[in-house]
């Protein structure tokens, strides 16, 4: 179990990044959903340790992660949203170099590790290729692999399938839930679909706040019966957003498609399932109208 308690982090810069973060996440895979700027980064790297907490605290069964960041590390691997690679040094001599760094001392059991964490990543048949030269997929699935160095039992990934092809997000998907069956992952992402597709608790953090948290399919329930779509023409939707609450717009075969939240049915609109999107940015938006009313 991992207990974030009342977590703050105000940059030198002035940026409120995290503010009062509570959080309690269990084994399994665990989805924070985020927009750009949100905190995402600066909690994940907040969790990692790689940087002190103005405020709060950090549980992980039993390590003080704000004072034992060493003895977390042990039991830790993350996966930044960027990492850089030595260039032409192959995918075996760089995950055993990492390997070393990570305290696997022994040779025979660094090899068998190694070999082991590559092919469980499908990247064994590359290992003698430069990661430099990986493709993007190939990339974060190296970075997967670092990152289970030393087996931990937390796991943390940031943005992890941003800019990965449809074939590549699958494999990712695939390795992420054969993996959280006995670790606690943290998938942080501003991607919806990774969130509703792999994990069965999550929260939504916007402005370095908790917004919202809990299983995907209640939350999605919540909002049964309140969504409704139309298909416009572009020209339409600003008229229509000054009149009903609209969460999303989408192209398909070139119009629009828009959704909005009302307790009745709008006039020309049908009934629509919810879907964990709607949930996001209502949420989102629900958070945008309280800031604006407290600034007025």
């Amino acid at each position: 179990m991992l207990k974030i308690s009342q977590v703050s982090k105000t940059y030198a810069n002035g940026v409120h990044a995290l503010k009062d973060v509570d959080l309690n996440i269990s084994k399994g895979l665990f989805g924070l959903l985020g927009p750009n700027g949100a905190g995402k980064s600066s909690l994940m790297r907040t969790i990692a340790t790689l940087q002190q907490p103005d405020t709060g605290s950090i549980m992980f069964d039993g390590v003080d992660a704000v004072n034992q960041p060493n003895e977390l590390r042990k039991r830790l691997g993350y996966l930044p949203q960027d990492f850089g690679v030595y260039p032409r040094i192959s995918a075996y001599e760089l995950l055993d170099h990492l390997a070393i760094l990570k305290g696997l001392e022994n040779k025979a059991e660094r090899r068998e590790t190694v070999d082991g964490l590559l092919a469980h990543t499908n990247l064994f048949q590359f290992r003698k290729r430069a990661v430099s030269g990986f493709s993007g997929g190939m990339r974060q699935r190296f970075g997967i692999a670092q990152a289970l160095l030393g087996d931990p039992d937390l796991l943390i990934v940031d943005e992890p399938t941003a800019g990965l092809d449809p074939e590549e997000r699958n494999r990712f998907h695939n390795l992420l839930v054969s993996l959280g069956r006995d670790k606690v992952i943290i998938l942080s992402t501003h991607i919806v679909d990774d969130v509703s597709e792999l994990c069965e608790d999550m929260a939504v953090l916007g402005q370095g706040q908790i917004l919202l948290q809990g299983n995907p399919i209640s939350v999605t329930e919540s909002l049964q019966g309140k969504i409704w779509r139309k298909t416009v023409q572009a020209h339409e939707v600003e008229e229509i957003s000054s009149d009903l609450d609209v969460l999303s717009t989408r192209l398909f075969a070139g119009r629009t498609v828009l959704h909005v939240i009302a307790d009745s049915q709008p006039e020309g609109f049908e009934s629509a399932p919810a879907s964990l999107e709607d949930v996001y940015f209502s949420t989102l938006a629900e958070a945008r109208s309280v800031e604006q009313n407290n600034a007025a």
